[in-house]
């Protein structure tokens, strides 16, 4: 940060230079400071630097009583959201040209950062607003990313509570012609939990990359859990291949995750033949189901975390406000359409949870040219095997509260 924030002041003779990260809990923005020249936390949701992060558009705003402009630029790769480049830059070189240039140069900061990040914890200690749980950290360090963008879809996922995660993850892998997606929910709490789902997911991986087809790699997870605990710890898994080519997904569900999909205006749960939670029994049997995207489907993917949450009265979250929730995120991208759904059951729970939350929203766009748009691709259905029954199709007033967060962000 030091070495970018001397050129950039030697080429356009910038006031100044700062760096924020969001944060783990995606609420505010931290400064990454040399230490003696300490900048205040800022605001997601109500300052301009909060503004240019949601919108992932470059913000100007006017330095009052001086001749100077704040530039507020986006610092993301692939899709993930890092934080905010601030440059205050004389008014007389803040021209489009100049601005052009320095949102190249945010960008190039957030691959500077990511391989940073192997050799220092600059970076990691900026994105914490409180400190961290051993096990939370476990699991950050576990997780791919935030959010991916590729040509054929968008990912976001988040962790809730993000400062006391337990056994909830998420990951994915693609390449030339598949993505591969896991979201895992180990039993327990604490340091057990997060050990578990460690032990799940690199397990998972490692029969992922030997290259071998997603009911072995279920099998061979399920394998090595029960090698380690006999059955007395398991873990839940939703492990799915999307052929990138064509939008035929396979699936193996074993366990709890719940999958939704958003197609046009209708929101519905996508049933799946439930299978055992991996480690539960020795070598246990999965069979893989397959389903359709189509050009344009949502899928969200939830943990018990969010399904299962309860008011301060009792009275169940459940299925239909879950659906309210989702059509409610229609406007907004991938990326931030999980922190708009854990708010949404934030507020409703209207209390600290002491159990973990996970939401990961996949927008499908498929490949250009492949003929498959709209309803055009609907005579895929019949091999749909997990179409699901729609639960609430009246998105109309969930679709105005989508605009207000999109507007917030």
């Amino acid at each position: 940060m030091d070495s970018v924030r001397d050129a950039i002041t030697a080429v356009y003779g910038t006031a100044t230079v700062q760096l924020y990260l969001a944060d783990y809990g995606l609420t505010v923005l931290q400064p990454v400071d040399p230490a003696d020249r300490p900048a205040k936390t800022l605001s997601l949701h109500n300052t301009p630097e909060g503004r240019a992060f949601g919108s992932q558009e470059p913000r100007e705003q006017q330095v009052r009583h001086r001749d100077a402009v704040d530039h507020h630029l986006p610092v993301t790769v692939r899709g993930e959201r890092l934080g905010i480049l601030t440059v205050r830059l004389p008014a007389d070189v803040s021209t489009q040209d100049t601005v052009e240039e320095l949102t190249q140069v945010a960008e190039l900061l957030g691959h500077e950062i990511l391989v940073a990040e192997r050799d220092t914890d600059l970076y990691r200690r900026a994105r914490r607003a409180s400190r961290l749980t051993l096990a939370a950290e476990m699991q950050w360090q576990l997780l791919p990313a935030r959010a991916c963008t590729a040509r054929e879809y968008a990912i976001g996922a988040q962790l809730e509570p993000a400062y006391a995660i337990h056994g909830d993850n998420f990951d994915w892998a693609s390449d030339a012609d598949e993505l591969t997606l896991a979201v895992t929910n180990g039993m327990g709490e604490g340091i057990q939990a997060s050990l578990l789902t460690n032990l799940a997911v690199n397990a998972l991986r490692n029969a992922r990359r030997a290259g071998i087809g997603l009911v072995d790699q279920a099998s061979l997870a399920d394998q090595a859990l029960y090698a380690q605990h006999g059955g007395a710890s398991y873990v839940s898994t939703l492990l799915l291949r999307f052929e990138l080519d064509t939008g035929r997904v396979e699936v193996v569900d074993a366990g709890s995750p719940q999958l939704w999909r958003m197609r046009d205006r209708s929101v519905e749960r996508v049933d799946l033949e439930a299978q055992l939670p991996l480690g539960m029994f020795e070598e246990s049997h999965y069979v893989a189901q397959t389903f359709q995207v189509l050009p344009g489907d949502r899928l969200l993917f939830v943990s018990d975390g969010v399904y299962d949450a309860v008011s301060p009265q009792g009275e169940l979250y459940g299925e239909r406000a879950l659906a309210r929730a989702i059509g409610a995120t229609g406007l907004l991208p991938a990326a931030m359409v999980p922190r708009a759904v854990l708010r949404e059951l934030a507020a409703y729970r209207d209390a600290e949870s002491t159990d973990d939350a996970l939401v990961l929203c996949l927008d499908w766009f498929g490949r250009q040219g492949d003929g498959r748009t709209g309803r055009a691709a609907e005579t895929d259905k019949d091999t749909d095997t997990g179409a699901g029954t729609p639960t609430d199709t009246n998105t109309g007033t969930d679709t105005r509260a989508g605009q207000d967060t999109a507007a917030d962000g």
